[in-house]
């Protein structure tokens, strides 16, 4: 009898530990699996706001400091535009996207990304698109832009496109974005970027261009008068500022490193100097997605009207 109880103890402890096994090997196959996928080289994707010869040089110590801080080999890739990146971060081809609000939006909703942080520019965390046009085109109001030719980065772009085609529908009683840019205007052109459309009012090619509030101040060192020979004659509604975003497939413990890295450059002058050359950042906060509603709300207000 007591030969038989001995034999039935040990069974239950040879089954308690191979119980206690499997939980910890499930564990560390878990851990093993949320480790293993993140990738090896974490790219990181960018719209040019400006030249992007000149944006892909500009990005190049970001990535290298953030490599030193993360431990992992960090690349930088300019995108051709809003949409493009995007899609990018939908297939994990790029893994940080530095994106505006719009794009943010398209990106949440059809791919799951995540906004993370937000830019901070003049210690606000929002700004404005401005209509720009020549100061001698005798333009003075929105009205005075039927007929006219209008420039702007991309449809991806939230001050370029998404709230001023908002502004003028609503304002001109407009029923679809075509008969904005048809039968409002009588050309668009997109032109890549904010910079790129402004230039394109300054050198005659169009006749406005919607951009971020004050595009000018990128372009003032290269054309000296620009502030002069542009004007400014209204603004849209506020617009939360660009995201740095994350994609969904990225790890908890990674995603918290990324967004430690970025805020800690805060403190770095260099660091901040190279956000200010990219994009006018002057310091990075927390951002959440509630913050981003009301592009949710427009978005889905003008989808049908805005993707005719």
């Amino acid at each position: 009898m007591k030969k038989i109880l001995g034999l039935l103890l040990v069974l239950i402890l040879a089954v308690g530990l191979a119980a206690c096994g499997s939980d910890d090997s499930k564990k560390d196959d878990d851990k093993n699996k949320d480790e293993g996928k993140d990738p090896k080289t974490l790219v990181m994707g960018f719209v040019p706001s400006q030249d992007s010869e000149n944006i892909a040089s500009t990005v190049e110590p970001l990535a290298e400091r953030l490599s030193e801080e993360l431990g992992i080999t960090v690349e930088g890739k300019v995108m051709v535009n809003y949409n493009a990146l995007v899609e990018a971060m939908g297939a994990n081809q790029v893994h940080i996207g530095f994106i505006p609000a719009f794009g943010y939006v398209l990106a949440n909703e059809q791919y799951d990304v995540n906004v993370i942080l937000k830019s901070m520019r003049h210690g606000a965390g929002s700004y404005r698109a401005q209509y720009v046009v020549r100061a001698d085109s005798g333009i003075e109001s929105l009205e005075d832009l039927k007929g006219k030719i209008w420039t702007f980065a991309d449809k991806g772009s939230t001050s370029g496109y998404l709230f001023p085609a908002k502004q003028l529908m609503e304002q001109f009683e407009l029923g679809s974005a075509a008969d904005l840019e048809t039968d409002f205007f009588s050309n668009v052109i997109q032109a890549g970027s904010h910079d790129t459309a402004a230039i394109s009012v300054l050198e005659g090619d169009a006749d406005v261009a919607t951009t971020f509030e004050d595009v000018r101040d990128n372009l003032e060192e290269e054309y000296p008068t620009i502030k002069d020979d542009l004007a400014v004659i209204d603004y849209t509604a506020d617009i939360p500022n660009d995201t740095i975003s994350v994609t969904k497939e990225l790890s908890d413990d990674l995603v918290k490193k990324i967004k430690e890295a970025f805020l800690s450059f805060n403190d770095d002058e260099d660091m901040i100097k190279i956000m200010n050359d990219v994009y006018t950042w002057d310091a990075i906060e927390d951002a959440e997605d509630s913050e981003y509603q009301i592009v949710k709300d427009t978005y889905h207000e003008f989808r049908d009207i805005i993707e005719q």
